[in-house]
């Protein structure tokens, strides 16, 4: 059988192989056979229906799974005895002109890079650390007092923080527009939802005041209609409410689990969730920089057949509804974003097959323990984590990225880069 695999540039390749017809026509025969024996049509018995309705019904059906299966068994063959590893799917495409007797096909499709990671001893990274203070702690639990407060009625001048309700319309030209009036509408001073120039005009006021404003769309308001230009505003503070925070006592300490209202309890294990925090986002700042640089300094081509499985992913996952209006047209930015973790999968595959990165077994163990630690019954959480191969393959990943950037920071230049608290906790996790 033929078997030499043509380049055809880049990655993509092409072989062009034959089938016997005779195995076809051998195996499809068989399987019949075997259909008829235990076929049931109106009118006989089981195995007694006629070789001409199973063909029939059958038929084709069997044919064309003999033809995908022999195909797949001759592309396999031809794969291994050139050592070549596919990436994505193949194409398939029934060659002319073949000999009698033979059912000739070309196969075209890409293969993996050769990836080469060059000398990391002389990339310059940095160790993100982050220095957690009382005064953290102090304003870590401010915050949990106010995503605990309820809002209460007040009868003073609105300032940031508090919710404000408001009946307004709005003018263009002296007519009204689509999405320019509401009544009880109520949003958040300070938080950016309107306009600064709305949220700057009701500022200061109390309820039941009135004020009329002009405002100056964006030039890149996303209703087009509004872009730039100009609006005339009359708005009445209904109600003004503010936060009421709880006291700082036992009581508040038992929310958050403390079942005796230990005031020192609580703050030393909110501290070490802190920590904990801490230690999650310093680990990704200093992943996501080690990848990067990564992906800057080593170049190689990509499978396009991967990217387009990653777009296809990208498309049916959580986010992909809202990705692309159309699903038959190809979104640039979600195809820039397939590309970038394509790369970074391949990269990473590379670097942890040729040095040995994948995490061993005590190392699982030892980070579904720290997990567990957190909980109230460790055993059960450890059992949990422990009797789920998809669990498991989670933190087999999360450790696999650990190793890898490691393993980099071991071969680079690495200083310390202190990160100030309100900053590391106020990005993304």
């Amino acid at each position: 059988m033929h078997t030499d695999i043509q380049d055809l540039g880049g990655l993509q390749r092409r072989v062009d192989l034959t089938v016997p017809t005779g195995d076809v026509e051998r195996e499809v025969s068989q399987r019949l056979a075997r259909i008829a024996s235990q076929a049931t049509m109106p009118g006989f018995r089981r195995g007694k229906v006629p070789m001409k309705m199973v063909v029939a019904s059958y038929g084709s059906q069997v044919h064309a799974e003999v033809m995908r299966e022999k195909l797949g068994d001759a592309l396999t063959s031809a794969l291994d005895a050139g050592k070549v590893r596919i990436a994505g799917v193949p194409r398939l495409e029934a060659r002319p002109g073949s000999e009698d007797g033979q059912i000739a096909f070309s196969a075209t499709f890409e293969v993996y890079p050769q990836i080469q990671v060059a000398e990391l001893s002389g990339l310059e990274l940095k160790r993100f650390t982050c220095e957690i203070a009382e005064s953290d702690v102090d304003s870590t639990i401010q915050t949990m007092r106010r995503q605990r407060a309820p809002r209460v009625a007040v009868e003073r001048a609105c300032a940031d923080g508090d919710r404000v309700t408001v009946d307004f319309t709005g003018t263009i030209d002296g007519k009204a527009f689509e999405g320019g009036a509401a009544k009880d509408f109520a949003f958040n001073l300070g938080e950016g939802r309107m306009l600064p120039e709305f949220e700057r005009a009701l500022r200061g006021l109390r309820p039941g005041e009135r004020t009329d404003f002009e405002l100056t769309f964006p030039a890149d308001y996303p209703a087009k209609n509004l872009a730039g230009r100009t609006a005339r505003f009359e708005a009445n503070v209904v109600r003004v409410e503010a936060l009421e925070l709880p006291a700082l006592d036992a009581d508040f300490a038992r929310s958050l689990g403390i079942e005796d209202g230990d005031l020192d309890r609580m703050r030393t294990e909110l501290r070490a969730n802190v920590e904990r925090e801490v230690a999650a986002r310093l680990r990704i700042r200093t992943r996501d920089q080690v990848f990067d640089t990564l992906l800057r300094v080593v170049h190689f081509e990509v499978p396009q057949a991967l990217v387009d499985e990653e777009v296809q992913r990208l498309r049916t996952g959580p986010a992909g509804a809202t990705a692309s209006a159309d699903p038959g047209q190809d979104d640039p930015k979600m195809r820039l974003v397939a590309l970038q973790r394509v790369r970074l999968g391949l990269l990473l595959a590379e670097l942890v097959a040729r040095n040995g990165l994948q995490p061993r077994q005590e190392q699982v163990r030892k980070e579904v323990e720290s997990i567990a630690r957190r909980y109230q019954n460790p055993s059960e959480v450890i059992h949990w984590y422990l009797s789920s191969r998809e669990r498991v393959q989670e933190i087999e990943a999360g450790l696999t990225e650990d190793n890898v950037v490691n393993w980099v920071l071991s071969h680079a230049k690495v200083s310390e880069a202190a990160v100030p608290f309100d900053e590391l906790m106020g990005g993304r996790r």
